[in-house]
């Protein structure tokens, strides 16, 4: 099905660095101490080019400093509030303290933070996107890349061109939740689809978040349903960048079918879609950047189940 991994480029192009490591949340949901533990092991091992950053709530930024972890890269999730109305405070609270840890020298790559549902029909997510952007300019923060994710709601598709086009203007990157502990938290392909293309066509790059645990869609028998594929994902983003009809998009994410999924020497190809090794390193750099996983076996492990890498 594929070349080795050392050998083929765009196996490298596409699973480089694509994992960021999330063991402290569900559903492994690993202490501290264990969570750092397997994030070491793996940053040792022979897959250890496939992984990315640490992924830590701001809120247990003190406890992780605790444990002496050595220049871990961090990913860190600001902390919010529920209510629209004390987001912002609760927000700029948590980027000073996380500035306060960037200074002090901890090795801060990355922020992501959840904005807060709309009040009103008419409210639209310039205001906290913009109020987001000046909080990390003030606390020096700007050139820290920035995930900034949608909440799930009705109006959510409606408002994504507005809020991707906000999130450009401030040099901010887009967050994308691919699933969750119920069915109902699993997006529906056609809503993936559709982020994918508007990311796409504001020149947004993203990471996704949840649900991909698999490089294949399919039924998932610890969860009990249908759960997305990261190589779907990957895959679809793509094509996307190809400029290709929404039907092979829609299929491309539902495929569960890995055997259509081909990684030749120079190429990927989906089908009788192929894109380049050069086209996959782009969409990599401006587009798909790292999911988070809360475990870093499972995708090497399916990987190689699959003779995708050695």
């Amino acid at each position: 099905m594929a070349t080795s991994a050392t050998s083929s480029a765009a196996v490298r192009a596409a699973f480089a660095g694509l994992v960021d490591y999330a063991g402290l949340f569900p559903p492994a949901q690993l202490g501290m101490e264990a969570a750092l533990a397997e994030y070491a092991g793996a940053r040792s091992g022979p897959h250890a080019w496939m992984l990315a950053r640490f992924i830590v709530p701001e809120s247990r930024l003190d406890e992780l400093l605790q444990c002496d972890p050595a220049a871990v890269p961090l990913s860190v999730i600001a902390g919010t509030a529920d209510d629209s109305r004390s987001w912002f405070a609760a927000v700029q609270a948590s980027i000073e303290r996380i500035a306060a840890r960037k200074a002090s020298g901890v090795a801060i790559e990355a922020l992501e933070v959840l904005l807060p549902r709309p009040l009103s029909q008419r409210e639209t997510y310039d205001a906290a996107i913009g109020q987001y952007s000046a909080a990390m300019a003030q606390s020096g923060l700007s050139h820290v890349p920035s995930y900034i994710e949608l909440p799930q709601h009705e109006r959510r598709n409606t408002l994504l061109p507005g809020a991707l086009a906000s999130m450009k203007r401030h040099g901010l990157l887009a967050k994308v939740r691919c699933g969750g502990l119920t069915a109902s938290s699993i997006p529906p392909v056609g809503d993936v689809a559709t982020f994918l293309r508007a990311a796409a066509e504001e020149g947004v790059a993203f990471k996704a978040t949840a649900g991909l645990h698999h490089p294949i869609r399919g039924y998932n028998e610890e969860s009990g349903f249908v759960m997305h594929g990261f190589l779907n994902v990957l895959t679809a983003a793509a094509l996307v960048r190809q400029s290709v009809d929404e039907d092979t998009v829609i299929a491309s994410l539902e495929d569960e079918d890995a055997g259509h999924f081909i990684f030749e020497r120079e190429s990927l190809r989906w089908r009788d879609a192929a894109v380049s090794a050069d086209v996959v390193r782009d969409t990599r750099a401006a587009g798909f950047q790292s999911y988070g996983s809360c475990s870093f076996s499972e995708p090497v492990d399916d990987l190689i189940a699959l003779g995708l890498i050695a």
